[in-house]
């Protein structure tokens, strides 16, 4: 019996499972058989194997092989499963030794050549190999740095076929071949859009910090041309960097998108901003065939900005719902289901109006009060009793810029700015240490109404006497709560105050029709 096994990665979203792929060679007429529920593109691995193993001078056997993917039941996507398969083939016919092919996983996709394709996934895959006690992982040249990122596990590079079946000790002379390098991904800006660009709008930036030092979600209604889209693309340079965990999530969705990953975990939060004509389904995630996650995903740590959010469909902003109060996403469809961390930052931007002139000096609106009420409804109640702070941006007049030129505060640059987020984040971690929430978006309103974070009478009677009222819903007042507690982080206090509250609470009832 000519029977041999190596191991691959299927990935589910972010998390990895380890797949057993078993190579069998029988008598019979030459076939190549793939079993273990592949999809379309694995399945067409049958080809790829059988030119690449010719074209690198290890040919498979001219028996019937059986390749089997185990476990059976679990759905498995993509070609990165190609060097498995053709490792297992060349092991089971005594090419390749079997105990070393047994004991490494192999990823990576083979080309008619021989040589090994860059994949998307690599680094969340060696993880998943690492979690599962492998000590060895193969990965395609291309892709060597992303893998190196993985501390705790041996990686080789390799550039093709030929080369991994040496690596593991096959008495085949080695070939010198350039390896497949990835496509070279559009790199970020070297210099963020810095809030010293900003004139005036002392009231906006001030509100920016607020949403950066607690990791509050904003809502921006103004005229054309009163700075939305200005300040929210400047949000991102006040956050602090990545580390620990959340760097290494951020890569780890860089990779599984396909964007490229260098030899540096991402740093910086990650800026999403899709046009409002896009789908449900490019904005949560999803796809006939395999899952892939959308723009709430690629956002995870980072800010999701949707521009003249008014002209998305309602049905795709509710979708947003969910994730902004669980922190994830879960897609299912026919062919499985996929889970995917969405932690992000939203911030919504829109016209007054259809027409965009309603509170303007200089423009008449046209628009009637019922049209303007029906134009924000489409960011629906429930959508937007999740965002804890609604700000409408005026345009500035000619005094305005000149008086805002004459008196250019210091510390308006996104970097002196972000010195004040980091410090009132530091706050915020020092009084949440031990519960799991970093930041005072995070925390839960039952432990901030509860023990010594219980506010007094005094300071807290304006929230008090708005949910009385009706003015906010329970999750408003949450939120309310939590919002306060940032202002109070920046303000250096040691808890918020009534005029914290207070402030919270206008920054929360700030828009109106």
């Amino acid at each position: 019996m000519a029977l041999a096994r190596t191991f691959a990665i299927a990935l589910d979203g972010l998390r990895g499972h380890v797949v057993e792929v078993e190579a069998d060679i029988s008598a019979g007429l030459p076939a190549f058989v793939l079993i273990g529920l592949p999809d379309t593109a694995l399945g067409e691995s049958r080809k790829r194997v059988g030119a690449a193993a010719v074209n690198a001078g290890c040919s498979l056997s001219q028996k019937k092989l059986t390749v089997n993917l185990s476990p059976a039941a679990l759905p498995k996507q993509g070609s990165g499963f190609d060097l498995a398969i053709a490792v297992a083939a060349l092991s089971a016919a005594g090419v390749v030794p079997p105990a070393p092919a047994a004991r490494a996983v192999h990823l990576g996709e083979l080309g008619l050549d021989g040589r090994l394709r860059p994949v998307a996934g690599v680094l969340p895959a060696v993880l998943a190999a690492r979690e599962a006690g492998f000590d060895r992982v193969l990965v395609p040249a291309g892709n060597l740095d992303e893998a190196c990122l993985v501390d705790g596990i041996e990686v080789v590079g390799v550039t093709g076929l030929r080369a991994a079946a040496i690596v593991h000790g096959a008495e085949l002379d080695p070939v010198e071949e350039d390896p497949v390098l990835p496509a070279v991904a559009e790199q970020r800006a070297a210099r963020e859009p810095d809030m010293a660009d900003v004139s005036g709008n002392g009231e906006a930036v001030e509100a920016l910090v607020a949403a950066a030092a607690g990791g509050h979600h904003l809502a921006m209604v103004g005229p054309p041309g009163a700075g939305k889209t200005m300040l929210a693309r400047r949000l991102p340079s006040l956050l602090p960097d990545l580390a620990g965990a959340e760097a290494l999530e951020a890569t780890c969705i860089r990779s599984l998108t396909g964007l490229g990953v260098g030899a540096e975990l991402v740093r910086r939060p990650p800026f999403e901003a899709p046009h409002h004509t896009a789908s449900a389904v490019s904005l949560v995630g999803g796809g006939s065939g395999r899952i892939t996650p959308g723009a709430i995903v690629r956002a995870t740590h980072g800010v999701l900005f949707l521009d003249e959010a008014a002209e998305f469909p309602p049905s795709v902003l509710d979708a947003l719902r969910q994730p902004l109060e669980n922190g994830s996403i879960t897609i299912h469809r026919a062919s499985g289901a996929a889970s995917f961390p969405a932690r992000f930052q939203l911030v919504l931007a829109s016209n007054p109006c259809p027409c965009g002139h309603y509170g303007s000096a200089d423009a008449e609106c046209t628009c009637s009060p019922m049209a303007r009420r029906r134009y924000l409804a489409r960011m629906s109640g429930p959508l937007m009793d999740r965002v804890d702070i609604r700000l409408t941006v005026r345009r500035l007049g000619l005094a305005a810029l000149h008086a805002a030129s004459d008196l250019h505060a210091p510390g308006s640059t996104s970097s002196e700015l972000r010195a004040r987020v980091e410090s009132a984040r530091a706050r915020a971690a020092e009084r949440l240490r031990g519960t799991g929430w970093v930041r005072n978006a995070d925390a839960a309103g039952s432990w901030l109404r509860s023990g010594e974070r219980r506010l007094g009478a005094t300071a807290i009677a304006p929230l008090d006497r708005a949910l009385e009222r009706g003015g906010i819903t329970m999750r408003g007042y949450d939120r309310t709560l939590r919002l306060a507690w940032t202002l109070a982080d920046l303000d250096g206090a040691s808890s918020p105050d009534v005029d914290h509250v207070g402030r919270a609470l206008f920054l929360r009832r700030g828009i109106s029709a």
